[in-house]
């Protein structure tokens, strides 16, 4: 019944995603927001609206474990997972607006969170100021977008976001029905999924904080899986690789922030392996895309193959480190002393590389 739940749950905040998310991007464009600013912006939120109601459900609820293992193991899983997907279907263009300002916020926003974290919580005050930041990155993107009179027409657009096929949607009413029921399923999706969440971490005899850095936060991020990869199979690069951005971004400001205020005074507490490790693990992988864009502006599908593999070596450190496995400190060495440095030589001499370097 717990599996029965978690699915369900799932489910419900795919489905809740996605209404969310037509109804919200037709009304973007239709005001004249350009396909990069939706991409980074409504459709990023709309995505990342699972992360939010799984975050703030569990701090209502008291799982602060899971709300913040949710984010920081959906930002890992965003940019390692997804993007890795995305470009081994097809190498990513990426855009120069990406790499000069959205990059460069995510890491500076990760940073931030990094100092936020020093005393072990997140309080009222802190989850406040984010979320204000997230109001005024949201409105800098769109006087950005019309001061570049950057908009597309609106049925190309529509094309590009893939809500081409959702003619019925067009009217304003149908439009707020779609953005109200998709909130409706992700509350209730949200509950069944993190109730179902403690349930199985107890049942599995592992920490909950473990099944939020990877369950949960997987679970979570189906949208921005769907999102990316059906753009990359199309050819819409901006959207692939901006929902995977702004969805970082939305992480940090939006969720955590909101989920800061809710928590009241009291705050969310902090599990200090999260500043000890897997916080850090975040940052490398915002890092990680600034040379791995700058080479020729491009992901090619050997970086993509790269990144998925670094999921995949996560993943199983949280779980040999759960199950105190006895290849756990033969693993981390080899991890730290061998593929780091060459995943790290490897890129530095493609970056070096005449044909690449020219491009950069």
């Amino acid at each position: 019944m717990t599996l029965l739940f978690f699915a369900f749950g799932l489910v419900l905040l795919v489905l809740g995603a996605r209404f969310l998310v037509q109804g919200a991007s037709r009304l973007a464009l239709a005001v004249g927001l350009s396909p990069l600013v939706v991409g980074l912006t409504v459709v990023a939120f709309g995505t990342s609206a699972p992360e939010m109601a799984v975050s703030v459900g569990a701090v209502w609820g008291g799982d602060n474990n899971i709300a913040i293992g949710n984010v920081i193991g959906s930002n890992i899983f965003n940019v390692l997972f997804i993007l890795g997907c995305s470009a081994l279907i097809a190498p990513l263009v990426v855009n120069r607006q990406i790499i000069r300002q959205e990059v460069p916020i995510m890491i500076g926003l990760t940073v931030l969170l990094l100092v936020m974290l020093h005393d072990l919580s997140i309080s009222m005050i802190e989850g406040g100021f984010l979320f204000l930041l997230l109001i005024l990155y949201t409105v800098f993107l769109v006087v950005q977008s019309r001061r570049a009179n950057q908009v597309a027409d609106n049925g190309a657009s529509l094309e590009e976001l893939d809500l081409s096929g959702a003619r019925w949607a067009d009217s304003r009413l149908m439009q707020a029905a779609l953005i109200a029921g998709g909130l409706v399923l992700l509350v209730v999706g949200s509950r069944l999924l993190v109730d179902a969440s403690v349930a199985l971490a107890k049942a599995l005899g592992i920490s909950d904080l473990v099944v939020g850095l990877t369950i949960v936060a997987a679970g979570t991020s189906l949208p921005e899986v769907a999102t990316s990869i059906t753009a990359a199979l199309k050819g819409e690069r901006d959207i692939a690789v901006g929902n995977v951005v702004g969805s970082n971004v939305f992480n940090i400001l939006g969720v955590l922030g909101l989920s800061g205020l809710v928590a009241g005074t009291g705050g969310i507490i902090v599990a200090p392996s999260i500043l000890a490790f897997d916080a850090w693990v975040m940052l490398a992988a915002a890092i990680a895309c600034i040379p791995i864009f700058m080479t020729g502006r491009e992901i090619a599908r050997w970086e993509g193959a790269v990144f998925l593999a670094y999921y995949v070596f996560y993943v199983a450190y949280l779980i040999m480190a759960a199950e105190q496995h006895a290849a756990l400190a033969t693993f981390t060495f080899a991890m730290i002393w061998f593929v780091a440095p060459l995943t790290l030589i490897t890129a530095i001499a493609v970056y070096l590389r005449p044909g690449r370097a020219g491009q950069s």
